[in-house]
């Protein structure tokens, strides 16, 4: 069964015989799968009236456990966007009522960002959509694969850390 890598690989095996193209057809298929993946992380969030860097804020205080809640800065750390895009994103979160600022009361200066019950129950519909669609899209694969797949990409993902 042939994908449209293995024909851009043969294209570039023509062109240049003298190199081996045995990443091409790794990470080209990587790259490819991340677009289709976005796109159907898109579509569950969407269902939700939910965008992908909502789940993200809303997700990491979900994870957070009772009572659902982080300072700006653990955020950042969970998200991997800057303080200015924090700021902006905690806002728009606070204006649909998701989200709300509390002082930190081991901080006077410090604040904290709290899951509201609206902001649970949309992260958790979106969450359960997105497990579903991934579902979905391995469900061609069995469980054996599965498992040795997801620890192929741990391995392959080590060296090159978050960055």
């Amino acid at each position: 069964m042939e994908d449209e890598v293995d024909a851009l690989v043969a294209a570039w095996q023509r062109e240049r015989a003298d190199l081996d193209l045995g990443p091409v057809e790794v990470f080209s298929r990587i790259s490819r799968l991340s677009r289709l993946l976005d796109r159907a992380r898109r579509q569950a969030f969407t269902a939700h009236r939910i965008e992908p860097w909502e789940f993200d804020v809303l997700a990491a205080l979900r994870r957070a456990g009772v009572p659902y809640e982080l300072s700006p800065g653990k955020l950042l750390v969970e998200t991997l966007v800057t303080s200015g895009t924090m700021t902006n994103r905690v806002d728009r979160l606070a204006a649909r009522g998701l989200v709300v600022r509390e002082a930190d009361p081991a901080d006077r200066r410090g604040v904290l960002v709290r899951l509201t019950a609206d902001g649970k129950t949309a992260v958790d519909a979106a969450f359960e959509a997105l497990i579903d669609s991934e579902r979905e899209l391995l469900a061609s694969l069995p469980e054996p694969d599965r498992v040795r797949l997801a620890g192929l990409l741990k391995t392959l993902m080590g060296p090159l850390g978050e960055r």
